[in-house]
């Protein structure tokens, strides 16, 4: 037995995470869809039965019987989302958030983030770190890597619902994989949000031109990609934003982090149907109520509960993993839509979490926080 029992772990904060490389997001593109390509290998786990859980979810009831507990609001939930994952990465580790859209009411994020990195053997850690914007950037980095695939190589003008984080970390993805794109028509809530986003784009690429648009139909119509990364309550699934057939170009590539629906022209099995994990959705289906996707408003949720009714078969759905190892075909011509579902995958922080790690012990950046010298119990 090794006499070798101290362990010592960094803390990045924010700020080191930033120093360490967590915004370069043509990286976060590139070790994203070297992520993908060892999803299709088989190189990982997550958690469930099926080893393709989202995680674990803690929920408030809408009336606890609990004075002191917390009451559901919209968004209100605590989740752990572990994973291991292989290839060069070779480790495990966790995300935990707490979630809840009041917080915005107090100058918070919806969520709150932290993220452990640990050794794969002992289970040790290896880092603690603020994980908001890592979280944020490798969301954002997986529509990139379906651009990278499943775009038109010309692609210039992108169609976004949702100016917010999502729709910011989105644009810089697009931007990595088809640098042409020169236009963004774009809807939001509120003044404040596509302000934020009006100058985000101005200072970060200056090339483009912004519009700002009043309905759904605008945001898609003539649009090379189109991506919805607006928030909402679910449940009802007739007041999900829509995307109407008519009104998608031809060649268009919709990539879909967030609550929609389509019409059903756009889900006629002529659109290509691609999933950032098809094991995620088999895991929520088996763990969501029927229909999943009053629940799960991703629309690759849709896709299962179409299987259910006999609406499509599962042979239709297209892994982006297998696409990414080149085992199945990417874009095949100028004209064929195409969706990519994306439901986010704790694989994902994990080899993003890894990269930043390295990054930051080969630049000494972080504080070094001891465990133990020597375990008390063992």
């Amino acid at each position: 037995m090794s006499d070798n029992t101290k362990i010592d772990f960094i803390y990045l904060s924010e700020a080191d995470m930033i120093k360490a490389g967590v915004t370069n997001m043509p990286s976060c593109v590139d070790t994203m869809e070297d992520m993908f390509a060892l999803l299709h290998k088989g190189d990982y786990r997550m958690a469930g039965p099926n080893n393709d859980s989202h995680g674990a979810m803690v929920t408030f009831p809408e009336k606890p019987d609990i004075p002191t507990m917390p009451r559901h609001t919209p968004d209100r939930r605590l989740m752990a989302m572990p994973a291991y994952l292989g290839g060069d990465y070779q480790t495990c580790g966790v995300k935990w958030y707490g979630s809840n859209i009041a917080n915005r009411e107090k100058g918070l994020p919806r969520s709150i983030l932290m993220f452990t990195l640990n050794d794969t053997d002992t289970g040790a850690p290896l880092a603690h770190m603020s994980a908001n914007l890592l979280s944020a950037y490798r969301t954002g980095a997986v529509p990139g890597v379906g651009a990278r695939h499943l775009a038109r190589k010309n692609s210039k003008i992108v169609g976004l619902l949702g100016p917010g984080v999502m729709g910011k970390t989105s644009i810089s993805a697009f931007m990595a994989a088809c640098p042409n794109i020169d236009t963004i028509k774009v809807k939001g809530r509120g003044k404040k949000s596509l302000d934020s986003f009006l100058s985000w784009v101005n200072e970060t690429f200056p090339q483009i031109t912004v519009t700002v648009v009043d309905t759904l139909e605008d945001v898609v119509r003539d649009a090379d990609i189109v991506t919805y990364c607006n928030s909402g309550e679910t449940g009802d699934v007739s007041t999900y934003p829509i995307v109407k057939r008519e009104w998608v170009k031809p060649g268009a590539y919709i990539s879909m982090p967030a609550y929609c629906r389509f019409d059903a022209d756009l889900e006629a099995n002529d659109v290509r149907k691609v999933m950032d994990n098809i094991g995620l959705y088999e895991a929520w289906h088996e763990e969501a109520p029927k229909p999943a996707h009053m629940y799960i408003p991703i629309i690759g949720c849709r896709f299962m509960d179409m299987i259910d009714e006999g609406l499509m078969k599962k042979e239709e759905l297209e892994d982006l993993g297998a696409i990414c190892a080149g085992a199945s075909p990417g874009r095949l011509n100028d004209d064929e839509i195409i969706v990519l579902s994306v439901g986010g995958l704790p694989t994902e922080d994990v080899a993003w979490a890894t990269k930043i790690y390295h990054n930051a012990i080969k630049q000494d950046i972080g504080v070094k926080l001891n465990l133990w010298d020597t375990p008390m119990l063992r």
